[in-house]
């Protein structure tokens, strides 16, 4: 089984803020957001000129000081700025966004490496659906908050930078001070707002991830499902959760849409106190008709900045809500160290020494001074009663787990002490439930090795005995399997993995309870052409039926986590004790079977 590949992204720091995460984006991907900065001013200062030019042209008028050229001329480089700010807005929009997107990209790609190292210990804790929300809704929040949120903050505050410039130093500063006025109280307003919000995604984000979880679970278990009549109750709590899911979002929806009412307050008092005090000065000789006109013009542009104030802060806490999320599942540590530095394997004796471990929470060990030596090229059957500890032993061997007490041992070589990378490349494992991907039946086979030859696929299918069961399938070994194997039964879907075990042609082949779901015919052939093509690899097999362990060299069994019986087959039925009970019944069932 191989390891997934693990990238070259910086490892997330678990106390890193989303800011903290965006100061460093913007770092690595500083001359994009320069570039659309440069962009972004010449469009402010454009748009601000604007105006002004305009002021210009009606005191002209006004004073009949323009004449029809000079106001043609006038009207051309109006006509000439808004299509640089047309081209300028289209220009650093494409720039930034390319950039913030690549945020979405380093963040999707960091998660699935942490996903695909971690253990099985991981999951135990977690939900596949409120996993995949936070690999989508999630991370399109932060990185709309490097994206938009960045464009829209700049931006408007270059804008009200360069707007309250040229309203104080441009026209009449007592004009400028008594439109802003009101402004403070916006402020008050956006901070209160901003706090509510912040709640308000937290916890939408939550609830979308539950509504995720329950139709993902849905959709994995339809069957399930149908067979004990609960569309109709499952039908309800889908319902249930998507209101809830809706009234969540409506929520923040509101208070985001709080931000207008206030902007727009603030925007008519500051208008009205302007159109007095403009008027009065009008009217007194000390502003003329078109300063007053641009002063107007000005106050108007005003409201792009007050709206993208309030835009980016909504932005910002949807964004620090689903980093609250997302952050430490990037952070938290793999649940099995690799710390190990031995980079090459070879092939030699596999050594357990008094293994013990323990499942968190769990009073009683899973597996208990467990020892076992298995030379080269030797097949070990590991038996005994449902929640004995055979499974957990493999596991334990695969490192999905880390050891609690004593070692295991390959050629001489403590597994903790090879990379997990190295431990796994030399393993091929079949377990009782395979996994097979929505994918023909070929490319499923050849999984661990996709420059296989279709000589090389059917030759396994023969060893693992599905060969004939795939050519009657409509496009033989070109057949879709289907979401998780759906269009195949359960004994075809095992013997599937098996072939693709096979093909991986590792030096340790650990059969988990792999051939439950086939017959015993079945079961009897493909033994006997796992021994015929073993060459040299070291197999071992968990099975409840004994019959698949009979021929092995070495067979323990395993009660509550101990080895109580160790041997081979002969012995163990000599011994009287609880394999050779086990025997008798499985061989007496069968021939009972037979007639």
């Amino acid at each position: 089984m191989r390891s997934p590949r693990r990238g070259g992204i910086q490892k997330v720091e678990e106390s890193m803020s989303l800011y903290g995460l965006l100061a460093r984006f913007i770092r690595q991907h500083w001359r994009a957001y320069v570039g659309s900065a440069f962009m972004l001013f010449g469009v402010a200062v454009l748009s601000v000129w604007v105006p002004r030019k305009i002021g210009h042209i009606i005191d002209g008028l006004v004073a009949h000081s323009l004449s029809s050229t000079a106001l043609l001329l006038q009207l051309g480089q109006l006509l000439v700025m808004g299509l640089i700010i047309y081209f300028l807005r289209a220009g650093w929009r494409l720039k930034l966004f390319a950039a913030a997107y690549q945020l979405g990209v380093q963040l999707r790609t960091e998660l699935y490496d942490k996903l695909t190292t971690q253990g099985p210990g991981f999951y135990h804790n977690q939900r596949t659906g409120d996993l995949m929300a936070r690999a989508t809704n999630d991370i399109d929040a932060i990185e709309m908050a490097a994206g938009e949120a960045m464009l829209a903050g700049f931006d408007g505050s270059l804008t009200l930078i360069l707007v309250l410039s040229m309203m104080t130093l441009g026209i009449d500063w007592r004009l400028a001070l008594a439109a802003l006025l009101p402004f403070p109280l916006m402020a008050l307003a956006f901070w209160k707002i901003s706090d509510r919000i912040h709640y308000a995604w937290d916890d939408s984000l939550a609830r979308f991830s539950k509504l995720n979880d329950h139709v993902q679970e849905t959709l994995t278990g339809v069957r399930t499902l149908r067979v004990l009549g609960l569309e109709a109750r499952n039908s309800r709590e889908l319902s249930q959760l998507a209101e809830n899911a809706a009234a969540s979002s409506l929520t923040a929806q509101r208070w985001e849409a709080a931000f207008e009412p206030a902007v727009g307050l603030t925007l008519c008092t500051a208008t009205v106190t302007a159109l007095g005090v403009g008027g009065y000065l009008v009217w007194h000789g000390q502003l003329t008709i078109g300063q007053m006109t641009s002063f107007s013009m000005y106050l108007g542009q005003l409201i792009w900045p007050m709206f993208a104030a309030g835009w980016v802060l909504s932005l910002l806490e949807r964004g620090r809500a689903a980093w609250g999320r997302l952050g430490p599942v990037l952070a938290q540590a793999r649940s099995v160290d690799d710390h190990g530095d031995t980079h090459q394997l070879q092939v030699g004796a596999l050594e357990f020494d008094a293994v013990h471990f323990q499942y968190p929470g769990q009073q009683d060990a899973a597996v208990d001074d467990v020892s076992l030596t298995l030379m080269p090229g030797q097949t070990l059957g590991l038996v005994g009663p449902t929640g004995s500890g055979k499974s957990t032993l493999l596991r334990l061997l695969m490192r999905q787990y880390g050891l609690q007490q004593g070692q295991i041992r390959w050629n001489g070589v403590a597994v903790a002490d090879y990379t997990l990378d190295t431990l796994r490349e030399a393993i091929s494992w079949v377990p009782q439930e395979p996994f097979l991907f929505s994918a023909s039946v070929a490319e499923n086979i050849a999984l661990v090795k996709p420059d296989a030859t279709q000589e090389d696929i059917e030759r396994v299918a023969r060893l693992a005995a599905v060969h004939d069961d795939i050519q009657r399938l409509p496009m033989a070994y070109q057949t879709p399997v289907g979401e998780k194997g759906v269009a195949l039964s359960g004994g075809q879907r095992q013997r599937i993995a098996i072939a693709r075990a096979l093909l991986a042609d590792t030096p340790l082949l650990l059969l988990d309870d792999a051939l439950s779901a086939v017959d015993t015919h079945t079961e009897a052939q493909i033994l006997s052409h796992l021994r015929a093509a073993r060459q040299g690899r070291t197999v071992i097999i968990v099975s409840h039926r004994l019959s698949a362990v009979a021929d092995a060299d070495q067979i323990a069994v395993l009660r509550q986590g101990r080895i109580t019986e160790h041997g081979q087959h002969s012995q163990l039925v000599e011994n009287n004790r609880w394999y050779a009970s086990q025997w008798r019944y499985q061989q007496l069932e069968a021939s009972l079977d037979e007639l």
